[in-house]
């Protein structure tokens, strides 16, 4: 279930300034607006500006908002304090993802932040799930940027004209700009120092100008969908439609940080505790480096003496390590890194952890 295609607010001034528009998780947003090797290196060596006209949000509201919530997901949301957000799933009662779902606690509401290709299906189950609740459901008009990169925060800063505080991930809070109300979240979607502005459409413009005017003083590039797949594919970040689907279960996504073992009951729960008590699931998600110049392509299997044990979730090549990787559902019995696989052409592959790039801590030198 898909809901029809959005269209950035910008893309018209995109077009304008060079950009090629694509198709990105539901919405017409920039692939690239010159070079994506050059736009993945902006954000691992300065940063990126990205718009996120691809993610869509809807508020809960009413007094039973939270604790439906915490109902429901699979993630533990009574203890979030206004501020504060969360990850978390959406499940079956097979414990397989409907949508992965980005969740927020304000004052008087619970903002919900996702795909905009699954907003729709998400707040129609959660409507089916209202039995007796004083709980509303609703879309709403809010777009957002992304700021990505060693230098985002200083970008950020500059753009918005003002400090930051300290923030950890998820934390986010309320403020004006040039008129219009924004929302600043503490989250990043490419593995390094990010976050993301909220604003009404119609503050677009005025944000992406002003971030852009910054560009000269700390190297920022504005980035496409392009540039975010090989960083997020790097980062190892799974993403719905690639890694995460109805016939996966968050536990062989890696997806521990959406999860909650002790808050009690929710819709797919009990299939989640079966396979965290067994000790492990059949099929991981993990990283392969492919020895080829050409990455695989998405559905391709891989082998372990002749028998197949993988498929390739997503690829690139890698501008930061300049080879091949690929995200892969590997079975268990071969998902040790340093295990030897092989595509169906006969190119070697190699199992690796993920991520396969990690930013450097604050002050190092590498």
């Amino acid at each position: 279930m898909t809901e029809d295609l959005m269209r950035s607010p910008l893309a018209d001034y995109h077009v304008s300034q060079g950009a090629t528009l694509a198709e990105y998780h539901g919405a017409i947003v920039p692939a690239r607006f010159t070079n994506p090797v050059e736009e993945h290196q902006a954000v691992r060596t300065a940063a990126g500006l990205f718009d996120l006209s691809f993610r869509a949000k809807f508020a809960l509201t009413g007094r039973d908002a939270q604790k439906f919530l915490h109902r429901i997901v699979s993630n533990n949301i009574n203890v979030l304090a206004p501020g504060q957000g969360t990850y978390a799933t959406l499940l079956n009662p097979q414990g397989q993802i409907l949508a992965d779902l980005r969740i927020y606690r304000t004052a008087d509401r619970m903002l919900v932040d996702t795909d905009a290709d699954l907003r729709t299906k998400a707040i129609g189950i959660l409507r089916r799930y209202i039995i007796g609740d004083q709980v509303q459901v609703e879309p709403l008009e809010t777009c957002g940027l992304a700021f990505e990169g060693p230098q985002a925060t200083g970008l950020l800063e500059k753009t918005l004209h003002v400090d930051l505080p300290v923030m950890k991930t998820f934390d986010h809070f309320a403020t004006n700009y040039a008129g219009f109300p924004i929302r600043v979240v503490r989250i990043s979607g490419t593995g390094e120092e990010g976050y993301e502005v909220w604003t009404p459409p119609k503050g677009m413009m005025g944000l992406w100008g002003a971030a852009c005017g910054q560009a000269p003083s700390c190297g920022m590039l504005p980035c496409g969908s392009e540039a975010l797949e090989s960083l997020r594919i790097e980062a190892g970040i799974p993403r719905y439609g690639a890694e995460l689907g109805e016939d996966t279960l968050p536990l062989e996504a890696n997806l521990l940080d959406a999860l909650s073992f002790n808050k009690g009951c929710y819709i797919g729960q009990e299939i989640i505790e079966r396979a965290r008590s067994r000790g492990h699931v059949n099929w991981k998600l993990a990283g392969v480096i492919v020895e080829s110049a050409q990455p695989p392509a998405p559905g391709e299997k891989l082998t372990f003496d002749g028998k197949e044990v993988a498929e390739i979730t997503s690829a690139c090549v890698s501008p930061t390590l300049e080879k091949s990787i690929a995200l892969a559902y590997i079975r268990k019995e071969h998902v040790e890194p340093g295990t030897r696989l092989e595509t169906g052409s006969g190119v070697a592959a190699e199992v690796t952890s993920l991520p396969f790039y990690r930013r450097a801590p604050a002050g190092s030198e590498n």
